[in-house]
């Protein structure tokens, strides 16, 4: 069983930067892939960054290449994703997620294992 919680989310303004944080319990989380998904209200849930389970394979969506830079700590059982440049539009909530699976991080989020509650990113223009 895995739990993940995610942190670092807030009001920033656009143009700057937040570093979420995903932690993890459990001793198997290094076997997960992981995941970060972004949904807005109204909007359908958006796939934004994955890294494999050992860290070397990481995947970013269009939308926040070059901006946004996912990585992992196995030691301390984390997952981050650095936002630089942030927008208004990189307003949402914001959920991490994890999956054996690292092609099925890598899309809509379905079937994934375990979800966290998300933490809320509000970026002001």
């Amino acid at each position: 069983q895995v739990q993940l919680v995610e942190s670092g989310g807030g009001l920033v303004q656009a143009g700057g930067s937040l570093r979420l944080s995903c932690a993890a319990s459990g001793r198997t989380f290094s076997q997960y892939a992981v995941g970060w998904f972004r949904q807005t209200p109204g909007k359908e849930r958006e796939f934004v960054a994955a890294i494999s389970a050992s860290g070397r394979v990481t995947r970013h969506a269009d939308s926040v290449k070059g901006r946004f830079t996912i990585s992992r700590d196995n030691a301390k059982n984390t997952v981050y994703l650095q936002m630089n440049s942030l927008k208004s539009e990189d307003t949402a909530h914001y959920y991490c997620a994890a999956a054996y699976s690292f092609a099925q991080v890598v899309g809509s989020g379905q079937g994934m294992d375990y979800w966290g509650k998300g933490t809320l990113v509000t970026v002001s223009s």
